[in-house]
C-alpha cells in the first residue's frame, strides 16, 4: 500500500490526476497523521476533519483533474487568513469566534486549484513574534521539539515539516515565513510586494502571503497558484553575480558558526554551478533597527485597534502601545523608500544576495507570551536579524535548507533579489537543492 503522507504536493496531484489514488484517500491519511502526531507538535489550532473529507469528495466529483494543479492536495492555512466557515482567531483571546463568510483570496485560489484545507495553524498573538506560542497553542519544531518552530507562521511550518500536510499557506511581515522555514528545514519564498494578493492585514505593505514546502518544485507550484498564473517549467538562471554577506544588519548581533558555515557552503555550491560569487555586504543604514521597530509596532497597533485590550497578552499590549505614534509614518512609507534608495545601487552591482537565514537556532519552546515585552524582543532580534530589511524594501526573499545544526536540526540560508526576480531565486534554490540535498520531513515518532 502506497503511503501518501510525506509525499510532495506535485507527487500527490499527479497521482490524483492519473487516478492512482482518490482525494479522500489522500486527505484521510494526512488527517490520521495529524491525529497521531499533532499532540506533540502543536501545529494546528483547529482541524477540519469532517469538512475536509467532504471537500475531498467534492474535488473528486469535479472531474476536471487535468486543470487542477493541486488536485486532492491537503493544505494547512495560517490562522490569520479567512477560511469560509471557520473563525479567524490570529492566536488571541481578544478575537471573535465568528465564522468567516468567505475565503481569503489566496485560500480561494488554493481550493480552485483542487487543494483541500485540512485545518488552521497556530500563530503567536496577532502574528507579532518569532516564536509560536500563546493562549491557543504552542508549535514546536518537529526536528527538535525542545525548540520553538519559529514564527509567526510556526504552526504552518511545523505541519509541513512533520509530514501532516505537504504544503501550507503562511505570510511574512518581518520574516514570518522565512524564520520558521529555516528552523524546520523547509523551502519558502516571500514574494515581492504586489505579486500575491494580501488583504485582511498587511502591516502597511510589509506582509506578503506565500508557500511553505519541502521542495523547491512544490514552492514554485504553490506560488503559481497563489499568483493566479500557470505553473511554468524550470528555467536555468544563467550566470549571476551573487554577493555573500555574513554580516548582521544589527550591531552587536553576531552570526553563529553553523549558519555562517551554511552560507559559505551555499556560496561554494553556487560557484560550482557557474555563478560569480564574492563577499560583499549591503550598506545597511544605522537607522535600520529603529525603522524596523517602528513598522513592526505600528502594524500591531493597527491590528489591535478594534480589539479589547484587556484580553491581549501583556507583550502584545506593550507592542501595540509603542506603535501608536508610528502608524501615520508607517502608512506614509517615507523611511521605506529611503531604505530602498540606499540599497538599490548594491543590487545594481549584484543580481542576488546570499546570507545566513538566521543568526542562531530558535529559542526554547516555552510560554514566551507570559514573559515581558523586552525579553521577547531581544530573543527575536538575537536569532533573526537578517529578515526584516527585505519586508521594508518589499523585495523577494527566500529561505532554503542548507546543512544541519549540531543538534541534527536543519540549517538554512537566505536568498534576496530585486523586484520581479522570484523565478530567478527559485532557480537558484533548485541548484542548491541538487548540490546540497536535504531531508524532506522530520522523523517524528
Amino acid at each position: 500500500m502506497t503511503s501518501w503522507a510525506g509525499r510532495t504536493a506535485a507527487e500527490i496531484s499527479a497521482a490524483v490526476r492519473e487516478k492512482r489514488v482518490t482525494p479522500r484517500e489522500v486527505v484521510a491519511e494526512h488527517l490520521a497523521r495529524i491525529e497521531r502526531f499533532d499532540g506533540r507538535v502543536g501545529a494546528f489550532r483547529t482541524v477540519r476533519a469532517e469538512a475536509a473529507l467532504a471537500e475531498a469528495e467534492e474535488v473528486a466529483a469535479r472531474g476536471d483533474f487535468a486543470d487542477l494543479p493541486l488536485a486532492g492536495v491537503p493544505v494547512a492555512v495560517k490562522d490569520n487568513l479567512s477560511v469560509r466557515g471557520e473563525s479567524r482567531r490570529v492566536g488571541s483571546a481578544a478575537t471573535p469566534h465568528t465564522p468567516s463568510a468567505e475565503d481569503h483570496v489566496t485560500v480561494a485560489r488554493l481550493r480552485a486549484a483542487g487543494a483541500v484545507v485540512v485545518g488552521l495553524t497556530n500563530v503567536p498573538e496577532l502574528c507579532v513574534f518569532g516564536t509560536t506560542d500563546g493562549v491557543l497553542g504552542t508549535s514546536r519544531n518537529p526536528w527538535d521539539p525542545t525548540r520553538s518552530a519559529g514564527g509567526s507562521s510556526g504552526g504552518s511550518a511545523a505541519a509541513v515539516a512533520a509530514g501532516m500536510v505537504p504544503i501550507a499557506l503562511g505570510n511574512d511581515g518581518m520574516g514570518s515565513l522565512r524564520i520558521p522555514a529555516a528552523n524546520c528545514g523547509l523551502v519558502t519564498i516571500k514574494p515581492g510586494h504586489g505579486v500575491v494578493p494580501t488583504g485582511d492585514s498587511d502591516w502597511f505593505g510589509l506582509s506578503e502571503n506565500g508557500p511553505l514546502a519541502t521542495t523547491v518544485e512544490d514552492a514554485r507550484l504553490m506560488l503559481s497558484v497563489l499568483t493566479g498564473t500557470e505553473p511554468g517549467p524550470r528555467s536555468e538562471p544563467g550566470a549571476l553575480r551573487v554577493a555573500v554577506s555574513l554580516r548582521s544588519p544589527l550591531a552587536g548581533v553576531t552570526i553563529s558558526r553553523p549558519y555562517a558555515t551554511a552560507a559559505r557552503e551555499a556560496a561554494e555550491a553556487l560557484m560550482k554551478a557557474g555563478h560569480q560569487v564574492r563577499r560583499a555586504d549591503p550598506p545597511y543604514p544605522m537607522s535600520l533597527p529603529l525603522t524596523s521597530l517602528m513598522h513592526w509596532t505600528a502594524g500591531t497597533a493597527a491590528d489591535a485597534q478594534q480589539l479589547d485590550r484587556r484580553l491581549l497578552t501583556r507583550r502584545t499590549r506593550v507592542h501595540a502601545t509603542l506603535g501608536r505614534p508610528f502608524v501615520a509614518p508607517a502608512r506614509a512609507g517615507a523611511s521605506r523608500e529611503q531604505l530602498r534608495r540606499r540599497l538599490e545601487p548594491f543590487f545594481a552591482d549584484h543580481d542576488v544576495l546570499l546570507t545566513p537565514a538566521l543568526a542562531r537556532r530558535s529559542p526554547q519552546a516555552a510560554p514566551w507570551h507570559e514573559r515581558g515585552w523586552l525579553r521577547n524582543v531581544l530573543a527575536n532580534t538575537n536569532y533573526s536579524p537578517l529578515t526584516p530589511a527585505w519586508n521594508l524594501t518589499g523585495w523577494p526573499a527566500m529561505s532554503v535548507p542548507c546543512g544541519t545544526l549540531p543538534s541534527g536540526a536543519p540549517c538554512a540560508v537566505q536568498l534576496v533579489g530585486r523586484p520581479g526576480t522570484e523565478s530567478r531565486l527559485l532557480s537558484l534554490a533548485e541548484q542548491l537543492e541538487e548540490q546540497i540535498p536535504w531531508r524532506r520531513t522530520a522523523p517524528v515518532n
